[in-house]
């Protein structure tokens, strides 16, 4: 299977997860929305050399992972292909940062290298809560919570329709690497002299396709307003969800390890 057809089997997988029916899936998606952003900001508020504080709060996407019944392990190998991306933010904390933080065996520790931890820890933590939301909620519930926080329109469609155009854009790519490798076989990979070629290529069918897609949308009664997902009616559940998980999360942020 091709990394593209690897990328769009994931996809689909996320979508399959959201349709579940658990614990967390049932949920509101406002709810999960509003505990996914205070974790966040929870995440994001400790300083830039308190590595070790970030510790506990893996425990909270641990918890959800056990609860929605997914897989650490699945999460983790989706995620990951983002994290050097994340490194690359924070590669030259180590040689702007000299400052002695530790001294472990006769090795200085300096400032830059906590906080390239530090980042790197945040931006995991970040894309795992992330991933979860997306995997318990699917991207409709989640347009639909961010359409009840009153978030203008047109971001809230752009949003649905990029993840939506994604397979699009992926199909299309598959489809023109494809007839490269038919016509180039002993090529490993597209050749450097044909990247400008092959980018115009799919920018051009990515365009008629999305037009075409357009059109269709139009033809259904599209007027600038998507109805995302039904209407859900918050419960108990849903408030006692959103009670224990900021309590859980508000401690891990206290917790002094």
């Amino acid at each position: 299977m091709s990394k593209i057809n690897q990328a769009i089997y994931n996809i689909h997988e996320i979508n399959e997860l959201a349709d579940r029916k658990n614990l967390v899936n049932l949920v509101h998606p406002l709810i999960k929305l509003l505990v996914t952003i205070s974790y966040l900001i929870c995440v994001i508020s400790f300083d830039k050399y308190d590595f070790i504080g970030l510790f506990p709060m893996l425990l909270y996407p641990l918890l959800i992972h056990y609860m929605a019944e997914l897989s650490i392990k699945s999460s983790l190998k989706k995620i990951l292909i983002i994290l050097p991306l994340i490194c690359l933010v924070g590669i030259a904390n180590p040689f702007l940062d000299h400052s002695k933080i530790y001294e472990v065996f006769g090795i200085t520790i300096t400032g830059g290298m906590i906080s390239l931890v530090t980042l790197v820890l945040k931006g995991l933590y970040s894309l795992l809560a992330s991933y979860l939301l997306i995997a318990t909620t699917g991207i409709e519930g989640v347009c639909y919570a961010l359409s009840l926080l009153h978030i203008p329109d047109i971001i809230v469609t752009q949003i649905f329709l990029v993840y939506r155009y994604m397979f699009v854009l992926m199909n299309e790519a598959n489809a023109v690497i494809e007839a490269y490798s038919l016509r180039a076989p002993k090529e490993n990979g597209i050749h450097y002299k044909v990247w400008g070629t092959f980018l115009g290529q799919l920018l051009l069918r990515s365009f008629d396709r999305a037009e075409k897609l357009y059109d269709s949308m139009q033809l259904r009664g599209f007027h600038k307003k998507i109805f995302y997902a039904k209407s859900q009616k918050f419960n108990k559940k849903d408030f006692i969800y959103l009670l224990v998980s900021l309590m859980i999360i508000i401690c891990l942020r206290i917790l002094n390890v």
